[in-house]
C-alpha cells in the first residue's frame, strides 16, 4: 500500500487506544457521571470545509487512494470522520461498506459563522446523547483581514471579536437544543501558507501577524462567551497545538509547515497529485489554508480526547 494513503502512523496509535477505550465504555453501558460515561449515539458534525465531505466522500485537504490507486474515502480521514469513528460510526458519505450511518454531515464548504449557525437551527432539536462537532471562523476571519488597510486595525479586530462571540452563541444554542458539543476554536491562521503569501506580496511581514491577530481575537472572545461547563461542552483549542508545531514542527513529525502539499485545487487533490517531494504524512497544509492530514490528526486526537474526558 502507498505509505500516504494510510494514517500517519504517530497519531495513529493514539486514535487506536481512544477508540479501544471507546469501545469498553460503550459495551459498560452509557451514562453522565464518571463511573458510568457518557457514548454518543450520533455523531452530528456542523462547520466549514475543514469538517465536511462532499457528497462522494471527498475531504478539502489530502484524499487517499487504496492499494490499487483509486480514490478511498476511508483513507487519511478528517477530524470529524476519526470522532465518528471512535464511536464506531460513519457519515453517508462515506459508507461503502453499506453501514447504517450513524453520523449526520451538516458541516459545509464555505460556511462562515452566520451559516453554521443556519446549520444548527435547520438540525433542530437534538435526541439525548447527541454529540455534535463544530469549527468555523475561518473564511470570516480571512473576509475582515481583506478589509485592511482601507479599515484600521482596530475595526478589524472588534468585528473579529464579534464573529468568536456570535460562534460562541451558535455552541450555545447546541446546547439549549440538547447536544452535547466538541467545539475546536481556529488555528492560528497567521501561519497558513496563505497568510505568508499575503506577507511576501505585500512586502510587509506585519500581513502574517495581522491574521494572527484576528484569528486570536475570535478565539479569546470565543472562549469566554461560550458555555464553560464540561457537563455540555468540550473546548478543543487548535490554536495552542498550531503554534506549538509552529515554533518546534519536528518535534511534531513536520517537515513542512510553509507550504500547501497539493499541488491540485480541493477537494480534487489525492496522494496521486501533491507537489514535487510532497509529502502528506509530514506537510501540515494541504492547500493554502486547509490541513493536510496529519493537521486533522492532531485536530483529531484532541478532540476525541475531550470527547471522552468531559463529564458530558
Amino acid at each position: 500500500m502507498n505509505r500516504l494513503s494510510k494514517v500517519p502512523a504517530r497519531w495513529a496509535r493514539g486514535l487506536g487506544l481512544v477508540a479501544a477505550a471507546v469501545a469498553l465504555l460503550t459495551a459498560c453501558g452509557g451514562g453522565t457521571t464518571q463511573y458510568d460515561p457518557f457514548v454518543a449515539q450520533r455523531v452530528i458534525a456542523f462547520g466549514d470545509d475543514a469538517s465536511t465531505l462532499t457528497s462522494t466522500g471527498r475531504r478539502f485537504g489530502v484524499n487517499g487512494r487504496d492499494t490499487d490507486g483509486n480514490f478511498d474515502c476511508r483513507q487519511l480521514p478528517i477530524w470529524t470522520q476519526s470522532l465518528a469513528a471512535a464511536y464506531g460510526y460513519v457519515f453517508a458519505e462515506c459508507n461503502p461498506d453499506n453501514v447504517e450511518p450513524r453520523a449526520i454531515m451538516m458541516a459545509a464548504a464555505g460556511a462562515r459563522v452566520a451559516d453554521v449557525a443556519a446549520q444548527v437551527e435547520a438540525m433542530g432539536r437534538f435526541r439525548e446523547r447527541d454529540l455534535a462537532s463544530v469549527m468555523a471562523g475561518a473564511h470570516d476571519i480571512f473576509d475582515i483581514y481583506l478589509q485592511y488597510p482601507q479599515q484600521p486595525e482596530s475595526v478589524l479586530l472588534e468585528q473579529a471579536r464579534e464573529r468568536g462571540r456570535a460562534m460562541a452563541r451558535v455552541v450555545n444554542r447546541m446546547v439549549e437544543l440538547g447536544a452535547r458539543v466538541i467545539v475546536a476554536n481556529l488555528p492560528d491562521l497567521g501561519l497558513t501558507p496563505y497568510a505568508r503569501q499575503e506577507s511576501v506580496a505585500n512586502n510587509d511581514p506585519e500581513r502574517a501577524a495581522l491574521i494572527s491577530r484576528l484569528s486570536t481575537a475570535f478565539n479569546e472572545q470565543l472562549g469566554v462567551t461560550v458555555l464553560l461547563d464540561g457537563r455540555f461542552v468540550g473546548l478543543v483549542q487548535i490554536d495552542l497545538i498550531s503554534q506549538a508545531i509552529g515554533r518546534a514542527p519536528g518535534f511534531y513529525g513536520f517537515s513542512n509547515i510553509s507550504d500547501g502539499v497539493c499541488a491540485v485545487a480541493l477537494p480534487d487533490c489525492t496522494t496521486g497529485t501533491l507537489v514535487q517531494n510532497g509529502d502528506a504524512s509530514t506537510y501540515l497544509w494541504a492547500d493554502d489554508k486547509q490541513f493536510a492530514p496529519a493537521g486533522h490528526g492532531q485536530l483529531a486526537a484532541q478532540a476525541i480526547g475531550r470527547a471522552q474526558s468531559n463529564p458530558f
